[in-house]
């Protein structure tokens, strides 16, 4: 059994100092507290909410250089992001898949002369229609950055005729399509989950505690509240590193360093169970541009269609929700490319939102803010503070290796090891064609039907230990092949669980399918509280508690919410 995540708090509490402290759980700071690890650095890291619960639960689910950022001319930052994306494919291909991209093009010309006179003359404002001619020059560099690590194939145009042959429900206004690849990810909470707990598994002296909050700088080190018992103690440190992404003012605020680096920008998504619009998309991301000129997508994942984004000036001291504008919008864009597939709200089964973690800017275009990262130290009050500004999904590895580097310059440690190239968790020996999948099944989870496969998804190679948990114990199905008590039980043991929320929007994909109902809600708190002591008050509180939050952060809607919306029609 794991130390539970209370009683490392108490660890850390009654230890009362460390070389490092990480604000911030989402996959940046996660990143750098596995890098820091592995050089063995005393290191904790803190977390406010769950691990990977804020901007980093609100990506598009990609992995991708960029190719948009070529039209910036920041081709620093996608010669970065097409090698960590080749990486990724190789270090986590049990959650980095290559994925098979189109883009719908409607006219030869538009463009080509706006995007030079923008990247060389710093021209400002809302860009043309990118047309073939752009799009073709853009997709060869794009294609040149791989390089002698390549992975995917080239790209691949095709005329109008050809184009709707191979997606016939496209609308017939299309002049060209091109193809290209770049790589998905299809549950990025897990994919941070597995780097967390790499860096817990290589080092004593790395600890991470999620629901705890960093409340003030002391001149040593910080104060931390412990959000479940509301315990507060003081946490003393060589350094501490702000990697609160867009709340990284906020959070120098709160440590009495006011900032003014964030200029962040909300984006939403919407998640439909409409089984014509995932056929149309043919297996493969639509990524398009709007009559706006925003970039967007229409993804398949997980059976459904994932449609996003929008780039909205946000406010970080508020939650961010995907608004019912921002669905009008959705609505509408699909329309423009499967003008006959029908789609409606009634569909919609999970929405989402979050805030970018952009540097401030004064572009009039929130496209074109850099996606770039850089980090600053401010020394002025005693300890170093390092705040991370800016930063991606895709470049994760590679930007915790440089804020680590920063923090191992300030502390006097050597960098002992890379994390270039090292699998990430459950990716390591992971079957990655279909024949070595159904021997790696056969051997190491005998009998275990589709089970078996589920967990292999869920947990990669890791899935054989989970798998020996289960076969030792009575263990009782609870939503069929997708979820079972005494995998509960190994999620409590291994994986930080401290609300029912956790194990619905995090562990597992039960949210972000549609599959979460109050029944099912019932049945995982009262098989959460045989393992964690609760309860009946705080069990029914878990349940309260998650209802709200998937009603009003992702406009989840159970069988009461129908009943009143009839009623009252």
């Amino acid at each position: 059994m794991s130390a539970s995540p209370r009683n490392v708090v108490n660890q850390v509490r009654d230890a009362g100092r460390t070389q490092v402290v990480i604000i911030g759980g989402g996959i940046n700071g996660i990143a750098a507290f596995r890098d820091l690890a592995l050089q063995g650095v005393e290191v904790v890291l803190v977390e406010r909410g769950d691990f990977a619960s804020g901007a980093s639960a609100a990506s598009s689910h990609m992995v991708h250089g960029g190719i948009r950022y070529l039209e910036n001319g920041e081709f620093r930052l996608v010669r970065e992001s097409v090698r960590e994306r080749n990486d990724l494919l190789k270090t986590a291909p049990h959650f980095v898949k290559p994925l098979k991209t189109t883009v719908p093009i409607y006219s030869f010309w538009s463009g080509l002369l706006q995007a030079p006179m923008k990247f060389v003359f710093g021209r400002k404002g809302k860009p043309a229609e990118r047309g073939a001619a752009l799009i073709k020059v853009g997709l060869t560099m794009y294609d040149l950055f791989v390089g002698p690590t390549r992975r995917t194939p080239w790209h691949r145009f095709r005329g109008r005729a050809a184009s709707l042959r191979e997606l016939p429900r496209l609308n017939p206004d299309i002049k060209f399509t091109a193809t290209y690849f770049d790589a998905s990810m299809h549950d990025p909470e897990r994919l941070a989950l597995d780097v967390l707990t790499d860096g817990i598994k290589s080092n004593r002296s790395a600890h991470a505690l999620n629901y705890v909050e960093a409340t003030g700088f002391t001149g040593d080190g910080v104060t931390v509240r412990d959000l479940v018992s509301g315990e507060e103690f003081a946490l003393a440190a060589d350094v501490v590193v702000n990697a609160t992404g867009p709340w990284a003012d906020l959070t120098n605020a709160a440590l009495g360093t006011p900032t003014r680096f964030m200029g962040g920008t909300k984006g939403s998504h919407i998640v439909l169970d409409n089984p014509e619009l995932v056929a149309a998309t043919g297996g493969r991301e639509i990524f398009f541009e709007h009559s706006d000129g925003r970039i967007v997508l229409i993804y398949p994942l997980k059976g459904r269609a994932m449609v996003g984004t929008t780039d909205i000036e946000a406010d970080p001291s508020e939650p961010a929700r995907c608004t019912e504008q921002e669905v009008d919008y959705f609505l509408d864009l699909i329309n423009d490319v499967f003008p006959d597939v029908a789609v409606s709200r009634d569909e919609i089964v999970y929405r989402f939102s979050g805030i970018r973690p952009l540097p401030a800017s004064d572009e009039s275009n929130n496209a074109q803010i850099s996606r770039d990262y850089r980090v600053v130290v401010d020394s002025s009050r005693g300890i170093p503070l390092v705040t991370l500004v800016g930063g991606k999904w895709t470049t994760f590895r590679s930007l915790g290796e440089t804020l680590s580097n920063v923090v191992l310059d300030l502390v006097g440690a050597p960098r002992a090891i890379s994390t270039r190239g090292r699998p990430i968790g459950g990716g390591r020996d992971f079957p990655t064609t279909r024949r070595a999948r159904g021997v790696w099944l056969r051997s190491r989870v005998p009998g275990s039907g589709t089970r078996g496969s589920v967990l292999l998804d869920r947990y990669g190679t890791r899935a054989a230990h989970v798998w020996r948990v289960l076969e030792d114990h009575d263990d009782v199905p609870i939503l069929g092949d997708r979820l079972s008590t005494w995998e509960l039980a190994w999620m409590v043991d291994h994986e930080h669980i401290v609300h029912l929320s956790d194990v619905v929007m995090r562990r597992t994909d039960l949210a972000f399918t549609g599959s979460v109902s109050r029944e099912l809600l019932d049945d995982i708190a009262r098989t959460l509280a045989k393992f964690l002591d609760w309860d009946d008050e705080r069990t029914n509180d878990e349940i309260a508690a998650t209802i709200h939050e998937l009603r009003d952060a992702h406009g989840v809607e159970f069988d009461a919410d129908h009943d009143a919306e009839a009623a009252h029609a």
